[in-house]
């Protein structure tokens, strides 16, 4: 039985994307909250909590992007050039917070110019992401295997309510992730902004999902026809279920589980995507097996992944469980 080296391919790519997500989320989330927290002690607590893991959780990017470029080559060539203004914006976004790490804790008369720009790269980062996330899953415009769009086509209704979203989901994962790494009145403000959030994140999702299988008919047809019309209960029943640990962890005060259970949301919103667009890699027009390059370079590009995912995340791991537990407020990472 052969290999289907594509299919191994696009779940590496999908995984790395996903981890990317759900890792460097909360931390652009801390970011997106920094303008609720306008105390200096809290703010430097709250960059400590991700300060020793934020640059590691961007490895997933980088494997994602190269990923996308060396198997999927073809995919590469159309998504890029559909979606240069919202990908330019989102590593502007990154280089602006990652320099403010390291900035602001060098200067006290500049330190208000660092805070902002880690605050609003994050948010630039996060609403980018959204945007490229919309414009890719209402479709690309191919012809001849070649984009054939416009230059603004990435900029419809859709792409922005999913900016917004991607947004106030990233608001709820920095939220929890507060609750879950501090203490005091910086984890009760962070516990009342998740209660918030999580309602805002929820209805966005709402939002989202039912309008996403109406702008394609194989979107319509994938969610509302036997047999993977199933996934319209299973789905819905998955979140409402995340929703409820959300809630439940919140108003408990405890303090790992609305993180959980947030980074679960995010899970079931990623393979719900994966359900909208399986078998493309660039819907409505171009599959997995179109895009892939020849399986000899596959194969040879597979031994290596098989080395560099597990050591990437054995190295995410080992970062966490080093750093876990709770922020010491009088103790800085830096």
């Amino acid at each position: 039985m052969a290999i289907d080296l594509p299919f191994i391919w696009a779940a590496i790519i999908a995984f790395a994307v996903l981890a990317y997500v759900i890792l460097d989320g909360f931390d652009l989330g801390i970011g997106i909250l920094f303008p609720f927290f306008p105390e200096k002690r809290d703010r430097d607590v709250m960059m400590n909590s991700v300060a020793p893991v934020w640059d590691g959780n961007e490895t997933w990017l980088v494997l994602g992007g190269g990923g996308l470029l060396a198997v999927f080559p073809l995919a590469y060539s159309i998504i890029l050039p559909a979606l240069y203004a919202p990908i330019i914006a989102m590593l502007l976004g990154l280089i602006f917070r990652g320099v403010a790490f390291e900035y602001r804790w060098r200067t006290k008369r500049g330190e208000f110019l660092w805070n902002w720009a880690f605050a609003g790269g994050s948010m630039l980062a996060a609403f980018s992401q959204g945007i490229a996330l919309g414009a890719l899953v209402q479709g690309i415009n191919v012809v001849d295997r070649a984009y054939a769009g416009n230059w603004w086509d990435w900029l419809t209704p859709f792409s922005v309510a999913t900016g917004f979203a991607i947004l106030i989901g990233y608001a709820l994962l920095g939220s929890t992730w507060l609750i879950m790494k501090t203490t005091g009145d910086l984890a009760e403000k962070a516990r009342w902004i998740a209660l918030r959030t999580c309602f805002a994140t929820i209805a966005a999702m709402g939002i989202v999902s039912l309008w996403t299988p109406f702008l394609r008919p194989i979107y319509l047809e994938r969610w509302f026809s036997w047999p993977t019309a199933i996934f319209s209960v299973v789905v819905p029943v998955l979140v409402l279920g995340c929703f409820a640990l959300l809630l439940t962890g919140i108003r408990g005060k405890r303090d790992a589980q609305p993180f959980l259970a947030a980074l679960s949301l995010f899970v079931l919103g990623f393979a719900g995507i994966g359900i909208s667009f399986y078998p493309f890699m660039v819907p409505p027009s171009v599959t997995i097996w179109d895009a892939a390059a020849p399986d000899s370079s596959l194969s040879f590009l597979l031994w290596g992944a098989l080395f560099l995912v597990p050591i990437i995340l054995i190295y995410t791991v080992y970062a966490y469980w080093v750093f876990r537990g709770k922020v010491d407020p009088e103790e800085g990472y830096h």
